[in-house]
């Protein structure tokens, strides 16, 4: 494929991936899934830690997620919190198969702290145990609980939204689809980071980072195996009986009518395999990203095109 050389990395992340190489190897198999998962603090400090000091409250709740399954959601507030305020609706990525709900909670509790935000953390079951429409079912259970209590958890129902990065920016995508869909909560905005949107696999950035980082080309493929498995790659707006929307994959051949869907911010990172299609995505809602040459992408504050 032609453009398959690979943008440079930072020079400071170049270091960084070189000293990860020797324990997280850049292409993850589907044998590879349990022990990573045994070794979650790698993906993420422990909440303690990441509390520690901080006038940041947690606590937890139990909720029916997608055909009555239990999940559990986090609850992150300020300790002054008294007002309603804004709500993060936060999904955590892992690729379909790996974290949990405080994978890449550091970003949402800066927020919490800064804008006196109230963050709902999912902790959505994962593939190839619970494929699709699992994960994305039970994200969407638990965002109608946290509007539906949004008046008890100091929420203002009008400043809700979706957050996540890589599969939870996938997830997020596909939530905020289900919410338009079925009426059900009004979001005001979705945060998607370099979302995990297209199950094909096909583009060149996609090429571009194959045996390289920590989640490569190979990696993509057993997160979306373990997700879709064979519905994988189907153009599912055209399929007929048996066949339901795949809402957390919504590549250019699944791309469903987006109106009624709340405005996308994402961030981008430039030698990253979901870059195209995020870019794309973005070009869908209006709103074009700037791609940096020093490995990162941001959206315009005006959102008009640059």
């Amino acid at each position: 494929m032609p453009g398959t050389t690979r943008p440079p990395f930072d020079p400071e992340l170049e270091a960084v991936l070189a000293a990860l190489a020797d324990t997280l190897p850049p292409t993850l198999t589907p044998e590879m899934i349990p022990a990573l998962r045994d070794g979650g603090a790698a993906l993420a400090p422990p909440i303690e830690d990441l509390l520690a000091g901080r006038p940041i409250t947690h606590r937890e709740v139990i909720v029916a997620g997608y055909e009555g399954g239990e999940i559990t959601l986090s609850i992150f507030a300020r300790s002054d919190h008294a007002t309603a305020g804004p709500g993060i609706f936060h999904i955590h990525g892992g690729g379909m198969i790996i974290g949990d709900r405080f994978t890449g909670i550091d970003v949402p509790l800066e927020w919490v702290e800064r804008f006196d935000a109230v963050c709902v953390s999912v902790e959505y079951r994962l593939a190839p145990e619970f494929p699709d429409p699992y994960p994305v079912e039970d994200c969407y259970a638990g965002l109608t609980w946290t509007a539906r209590n949004a008046a008890d958890l100091g929420i203002d129902p009008a400043r809700l939204i979706v957050a996540g990065g890589s599969a939870g920016g996938g997830l997020s995508a596909g939530t905020a689809l289900l919410a338009r869909d079925r009426q059900g909560p009004a979001l005001s905005g979705q945060v998607l980071i370099y979302p995990m949107l297209d199950d094909r696999n096909e583009t060149v950035s996609s090429h571009q980072i194959a045996g390289v980082g920590v989640w490569d080309r190979g990696s993509n493929d057993t997160g979306w195996d373990a997700y879709l498995g064979d519905r994988r790659g189907l153009d599912l707006r055209r399929a007929r009986a048996g066949n339901r929307p795949v809402w957390a994959a919504t590549g250019l051949h699944r791309r469903r009518d987006r109106r009624g869907v709340p405005r996308r911010g994402r961030r981008l990172r430039v030698p990253d395999l979901g870059r195209r299609r995020g870019r794309r995505t973005a070009r869908v809602a209006g709103r074009v990203p700037r791609v940096r040459p020093d490995g990162a992408g941001q959206l315009p504050r005006s959102g008009r095109p640059h």
